[in-house]
């Protein structure tokens, strides 16, 4: 499997050093930390995250069916051989010319994106497999060479942002220093010696994962990792570069800085501002947007952040095995993330033919179907003095999402725009009164003057009145499974 790869990658480097040296931004955490988060970014609140790739092709597990294909005795070993055969005669490599796009259209999935109510769409561009979804110099095992043959990325680039939504980018591929080790310990085809630029290199043995920096990466990996990264900024300009996670082990951290300084230089030579999402402590705070995975924060903080998780609660890539949420759950979710300065980026996992499930499908409309009506709480919206109210607590970390939360009608979320408020009731209540009681009178936290207040998306006036426990709100025929919306007019 060995290649020539068509790019110079010591001139590649020589040009990423230049333009930090000329740039405002240098690589260092000092002169990152000039990084402003953009408007926009703050703003959208809901974007699209796509998992989309070989791993969709065998549909029984997750997007790690590369990695656990080759784990002797799991379940996806198992299924490979029953399926495909032994692995020496069929491996991963050997998916490459089953994935077909035959039925993408990326300007179908754009329609649906946009009906979701999302602003921003993130594509991985290259998961830990690495095979790059997008036309790429570095390596020939992506889609416009191989597979499909086509700039799959390309084409939804031009497809978002003619539909007015905000094209990112995803990199996973830090992980794929270790992901393809396995192969190693049998007979596979996954076989020394690897050369650079092959597609399984270098398949180096897995860190434990109570010590991360077991295995680091050497030079020329690192290398590859980041003009693989510079050059998805050259080609493409995502306005928000995604990373997962392992970058945060010591040994990438003087790539991460060359990459954002090089990333931030560039995007401000082209005139457009970017972003960074990063796990764990992988940046400093405040160089780029922290991002929790699959889980929330319990508490309203002071610095913009994004959590990421799926429709789906077992996988990021589709499967027939798929536990979907319902999007009344993924809408409180939302609420919740957004009271608390954060942005929700929600997975979909398209089928290995490009088409979207109708479960996937249905959720991203109901989804769409409740912020057409109560979208003006939600964008362009910020963060009150407190985030909400209520006896539920939100678990705070990642991989906490793993169960549905059980919201109550004292649950209550704020945000703020201009001069309303709105207070939105995660689970309306079958009697129709509404107790706030952040909005009390002589509340410390709010002491304005109540001009109005009305139901988003009803006609029904609502009667109130403000106590000493508590701001009441009465309705007699306001009906939702989903939350509702007050819009608290001020003085």
């Amino acid at each position: 499997m060995g290649v020539s790869n068509t790019i110079d990658k010591s001139e590649y480097l020589q040009t990423i050093d230049r333009t930090i040296a000329t740039g405002r931004f240098k690589d260092n955490w000092d002169s990152l930390s000039a990084f402003e988060v953009p408007d926009w970014y703050s703003r959208a609140k809901f974007g699209i995250f796509i998992h989309w790739g070989l791993y969709s092709i065998q549909a029984h597990y997750s997007e790690w069916y590369s990695r656990n294909m080759y784990i002797q005795g799991s379940d996806e070993y198992k299924h490979h051989l029953a399926t495909y055969g032994e692995h020496k005669d069929f491996g991963y490599k050997d998916f490459i010319p089953m994935f077909t796009a035959a039925n993408f259209n990326a300007d179908e999935w754009a329609q649906l994106f946009k009906q979701s109510g999302a602003r921003y769409v993130m594509p991985v561009a290259e998961h830990h497999d690495g095979f790059q979804i997008y036309r790429s110099a570095v390596s020939p095992y992506n889609a416009y060479d191989m597979g499909p043959r086509r700039d799959l990325l390309g084409e939804m680039k031009t497809s978002f942002e003619r539909n007015d939504l905000v094209f990112c980018a995803s990199s996973h591929r830090a992980e794929h220093w270790f992901f393809m080790s396995h192969g190693k310990t049998f007979d596979s085809d996954i076989k020394e010696p690897l050369a650079c630029g092959d597609f399984y290199w270098p398949a180096m043995p897995e860190p434990d994962h109570h010590d991360l920096l077991g295995s680091p990466p050497n030079e020329q990996y690192l290398e590859d990792w980041l003009i693989r990264c510079c050059e998805l900024v050259d080609n493409y300009q995502p306005r928000v570069f995604y990373f997962d996670w392992w970058i945060q082990t010591s040994a990438f951290k003087p790539y991460l800085k060359k990459f954002a300084a090089y990333y931030y230089n560039r995007a401000a030579e082209l005139g457009y501002p970017a972003a960074i999402n990063y796990k764990h402590d992988a940046f400093m705070l405040g160089t780029a947007v922290p991002d929790v995975e699959r889980g929330q924060f319990a508490e309203l903080k002071p610095y913009f952040w994004q959590t990421d998780t799926a429709i789906a609660r077992n996988s990021w890539s589709h499967s027939v095995n798929n536990d979907y949420k319902p999007a009344v759950e993924i809408i409180r979710d939302l609420v919740d993330i957004v009271s608390k300065n954060g942005n929700l980026l929600l997975n979909v996992g398209p089928k290995a033919d490009g088409s979207i499930s109708e479960e996937d499908r249905q959720v991203l409309l109901d989804i769409g179907g409740w912020l057409h009506v109560n979208g003006e709480a939600i964008y362009d919206s910020t963060y009150w003095r407190v985030f909400g109210e209520g006896p539920t607590e939100v678990e705070e970390g990642q991989f906490t999402d793993g169960k549905g939360k059980i919201f109550t009608s004292e649950d209550i979320r704020f945000t703020v725009k201009g001069s309303s408020l709105y207070a939105t009731i995660l689970v309306y209540p079958e009697n129709g009164v509404v107790n706030i009681r952040s909005l009390k009178k002589h509340s410390h936290h709010f002491q304005a003057l109540i001009k109005d207040i009305t139901v988003i998306g009803f006609e029904e006036k609502p009667v109130w009145e403000r106590t000493n426990e508590a701001l009441i709100i009465k309705t007699t025929t306001v009906r939702s499974t989903h939350p509702v919306v007050f819009r608290i007019v001020v003085d």
